[in-house]
């Protein structure tokens, strides 16, 4: 026998209660709010230590690039503190050696450029178009008058905005240089601890996949720095076999600069290039042909062959990441372009594509 059960509602005297208060547009608006507000808070505290996560990046990066070399020592039975020890300073004598090279050619030379400056333009007199235009203009006039040492220097921020600008880039070489250390003494601790954040389910092929991308990171910067090394210790014997001043300065610039893609080989060509011409006319046309000669070599022979086996990043996609790069982070994205879209392209051939496949 069926019962069937009425449900009775009695109307209370002070009328139908309305929706819940979570469901109402007030509520749904103050959460939106909040929530924008909170966002826009997190972006503006973003943007306040903004300097300090690019040097916490860096360090991360340069962890990741040198945890190769710690793995290889450790295969040899070295243990891990002496490893990390040992490549940590290897990197800063190298450092080191960069930094004493680069800095005192490169103050002498701007202090001898400052003070001969007006002389500079004296002798533009002797062009005829020049001395035309300065006489209607009096252009040359007073370029000489302004383009003293104490302009200059007052240009520059003087000479304490020269000891806050010194002091700075020491603090942040000084900050990469130990958060690298820390970085690469736990990189294995802190691996394991970003794979545990993902469920157990997915955490074998997460884990297969973060190794995977790890290693393309740590691949591009060995192959960057042996092609940075190629670059440098060729510059180097050609500057010698001209005699060019500072070789081993301009060198270890050439070196630097080469680690930028696409564009960094070409800055440092350029500055010894100039530096080439103010040696002499034939020291700087053999500059220029030797630049260009070797970026032939390099972009042709030498790049491809390298990071064909470190990243296996397309031509056009360099290219492109390289730019996209530069105009969010500058340097710091150059840097890091290739791996990133190396990284990237691993995803999407073993994520995306795989389950557009299935559907």
């Amino acid at each position: 026998m069926d019962v069937t059960v009425v449900e009775v509602t009695t109307e209370s005297r002070f009328g139908k209660p309305g929706p819940p208060m979570r469901r109402s547009p007030l509520i749904i608006g103050l959460t939106a709010g909040l929530g924008l507000l909170l966002a826009y808070s997190a972006y503006l505290a973003v943007q306040n230590v903004k300097s300090i996560l690019i040097l916490i990046f860096i360090a991360m990066f340069l962890a990741i690039g040198l945890n190769p070399a710690v793995v290889r020592l450790t295969k040899w039975g070295v243990p891990r503190g002496l490893a990390v020890a040992a490549v940590g300073i290897g990197a800063m004598l190298l450092l080191c050696g960069g930094l004493f090279a680069l800095i005192p050619p490169l103050v002498q030379q701007t202090g001898a450029l400052i003070d001969n400056l007006p002389t500079y333009i004296d002798n533009l007199r002797r062009n005829d178009q020049l001395n035309r235009l300065n006489e209607d203009y009096q252009l040359l006039d007073q370029l000489k008058n302004v383009a003293t040492a104490g302009n200059i220097t007052k240009a520059l921020g003087g000479v304490w905005g020269g000891v806050q600008v010194a002091f700075s880039a020491l603090f942040n070489i000084l900050t990469v240089v130990v958060l690298t250390l820390y970085f690469m003494a736990a990189f294995d601790r802190l691996k394991e601890g970003g794979y545990r954040l993902v469920p157990a389910s997915r955490r074998g092929r997460v884990r297969l996949l973060g190794d995977e991308i790890l290693a393309k990171v740590g691949a591009y910067l060995g192959g960057a720095l042996a092609i940075a090394v190629v670059a440098g210790l060729s510059s180097f014997v050609f500057l010698l076999i001209i005699g060019v001043a500072y070789p081993y300065a301009l060198a270890v610039l050439v070196a630097i600069t080469d680690l930028i893609p696409q564009i960094g080989a070409t800055l440092g060509a350029v500055v010894v290039s100039i530096v080439g011409f103010a040696t002499s006319i034939q020291a700087g046309i053999a500059c220029v042909i030797f630049f260009v000669v070797y970026q032939q070599v390099e972009n042709y022979l030498i790049y491809p062959n390298v990071m064909r086996r470190a990243v296996k990043v397309t031509d056009l996609a360099a290219i492109l990441s390289v730019l996209v790069g530069v105009a969010l982070l500058g340097v710091v994205g150059a840097l890091i372009a290739i791996p990133v879209v190396a990284a990237i392209q691993l995803l999407v051939r073993e994520v995306v594509i795989p389950r557009q496949n299935l559907r």
